[in-house]
């Protein structure tokens, strides 16, 4: 069976998001669809797979809502579903940036669509500071070249990033260009950045996975690191691998989940190391009482979220 995974968000102005958490689980209560949806004030934030025919059904029902019409789907095929189960939740904060942001005082970054920013990437004619807005997790395993990888565990901390920028952008004619995994991050940052002074912001438009699709992996360096069970896909076929593992420093860009349900931490690890570590990112964890069983798979799906029974048995 072949299934469509869609990522997207969508700016709106939706006066009940609550009201509209409950339409969208009526919507999926009888459909083979999974994934994680946020709604806010302000509008949706949503990555979910489906069966190709259940995926178009949902594009079609919100996009049947006036508030929705325009919402840019970045659609990737895959074998299977990406996600363990449908999550609906109200947000006050599509992104935990931890403090508001009026968009429509402030605006955000100019778009570059996929063509244009590997346009700007090409041209040697005007100075640029490339920046990369996704947590260091995650641009360890791929990037843009010559990017800024700031060296942040959380989106929340980014505003700590900002004395670095200020520095490299001393010079008002430099153009700072930001990019995202499917371009809602750069939203909020580049609004941020507003708020603060900066100019001659741009942002990709659709984030890296609509650059995949359309223009391929050209400028960009390794996988790309996504928030499902595929942890990491390819851009156009690219294999390139820059990353490694932590234990023995071979080449790798495999992510697992520490078998210790107490630590969980997600750390990079070839398959031969992963099996004798047991699924481990520690020896102290391998140690530990909390461990879950590692099947050794060479695509390690992240863990499953334990059920209240098997809480109470390693509490």
């Amino acid at each position: 069976m072949s299934y469509w995974v869609l990522a997207y968000y969508h700016f709106t102005t939706i006066e009940d998001p609550l009201q509209e958490v409950v339409r969208h689980k009526e919507f999926f209560c009888s459909k083979d669809i999974k994934g994680r949806i946020y709604l806010s004030h302000q509008g949706i934030n949503g990555q979910v797979s489906g069966e190709i025919s259940v995926a178009k059904e949902y594009i079609e029902w919100l996009s049947s809502d006036s508030r929705f019409q325009g919402v840019d789907f970045k659609i990737q095929a895959h074998s299977e579903h990406c996600f363990p189960r449908m999550t609906v939740k109200y947000r006050a904060q599509l992104i935990a940036l931890d403090f508001p942001i009026d968009f429509s005082s402030i605006g955000t970054a100019e778009y570059l669509t996929s063509r244009e920013w590997k346009a700007r990437l090409r041209d040697q004619s005007r100075e640029i500071v490339l920046v990369d807005v996704r947590n260091r997790y995650e641009s360890k395993i791929g990037h843009f070249e010559g990017a800024l990888l700031p060296e942040v565990d959380q989106f929340r901390y980014f505003p700590q990033y900002l004395l670095t920028l200020k520095q490299r952008c001393q010079d008002s004619r430099t153009d700072i260009l930001l990019y995202c995994t499917g371009g809602i991050r750069c939203e909020f940052y580049s609004a941020y950045l507003r708020q603060q002074g900066f100019k001659n912001l741009y942002q990709l438009q659709g984030g890296i996975i609509k650059y995949g699709i359309e223009e391929g992996s050209e400028y960009w360096r390794g996988k790309l690191f996504v928030f499902d069970d595929r942890l990491t896909i390819s851009l156009s076929g690219n294999q390139e691998v820059i990353s490694h593992c932590q234990f023995c420093k071979e080449a790798s860009d495999r992510y697992f989940n520490c078998a210790n349900s107490r630590c969980n931490e997600l750390y990079l690890s070839c398959v031969p190391c992963a099996i004798s570590e047991e699924g481990c990112c520690s020896s102290e964890c391998r140690r530990s009482l909390n461990k879950r069983p590692f099947q050794g798979a060479d695509h390690q799906k992240p863990f499953r979220r334990l059920s209240h029974i098997q809480k109470r048995n390693i509490l």
